[in-house]
């Protein structure tokens, strides 16, 4: 259990048994909440009232004017008001961007992945950059099923993938080493494999090396389903935190009056 784990797991950690939309739609509304207080309690009202007022006005203006000197001048002022606006606006975010951006690890450790579980077939990939020959062994520590050699796989370049070594492994609940060898070089990674909402993060990178990456192949969480998709993508848990955030902050600013 890390430090984050032993500060938020008690609080949210149950979230995480919920769907992920649902937990995401839950935390989102309460950092939102939070930041919205924040910003109502650490800003003048009246004054941000004024501003957005007079940023409404100008814009009018500027929309019905066909003036090109007159809406230059316009604009100006425009963008004076804005930057007194934005300042004030960013004043209040210092409170909250410390805690809200460490409960993002915390998120990006527990809901971004699904987790590996056990006796489940999972895969471990290591990643080359074009031009990498020899031998690349896999060795994990206690043993699992599937570990030991693999030639590295040129595959064809005109489907844009590089050369890889995969292994298909499988083992009981715990915390495992990797030790991937390519020639002479060694570089270590883990594999967490639970029945939790936790994982070691999938991906490591590596320089300085024709090898580039070892790939764990835990699943991303698809919080709208894994049949909803925009422009062949699958949003990931951000981008949901996202989208859910916009329009909470829209309605909380609406009903409690923040400018």
């Amino acid at each position: 259990m890390t430090f984050l784990d032993t500060i938020f797991n008690p609080w949210l950690g149950p979230l995480l048994n919920l769907p992920a939309f649902w937990a995401l739609l839950i935390i989102s509304a309460f950092i939102t909440l939070i930041s919205t207080l924040a910003y109502k309690y650490t800003t003048n009202q009246s004054e941000m009232k004024r501003l957005k007022d007079d940023m409404k006005k100008y814009q009018k203006e500027m929309r019905e004017t066909k003036d090109h000197a007159k809406m230059m001048k316009i604009q100006a002022k425009l963008w004076e008001i804005n930057k007194v606006y934005m300042k004030a606006s960013f004043k209040s975010t210092l409170y909250t961007i410390l805690p809200i951006g460490i409960m993002f690890v915390w998120l990006s450790m527990h809901i971004a992945y699904n987790p590996i579980l056990p006796n489940t077939d999972f895969t471990v990939t290591a990643e080359f950059a074009e031009g990498a020959q020899g031998q690349v062994s896999l060795e994990a520590i206690p043993e699992l099923t599937g570990a030991g050699t693999r030639e590295i796989v040129d595959i064809d370049s005109s489907k844009k993938t590089k050369p890889s070594a995969t292994w298909t492994l499988n083992g009981d609940a715990g915390e495992y080493k990797l030790v991937v060898t390519y020639n002479t070089e060694v570089y270590n990674h883990s594999v967490l494999i639970t029945t939790e909402k936790s994982y070691v993060t999938p991906e490591k990178p590596i320089t300085d090396s024709k090898m580039k990456a070892i790939v764990i192949g835990n699943e991303k969480v698809k919080p709208f389903g894994p049949n909803f998709n925009i422009f062949g993508g699958y949003p990931g848990w951000f981008i949901t935190y996202m989208v859910l955030s916009i329009v909470l902050s829209s309605l909380l600013r609406k009903v409690m009056k923040v400018y």
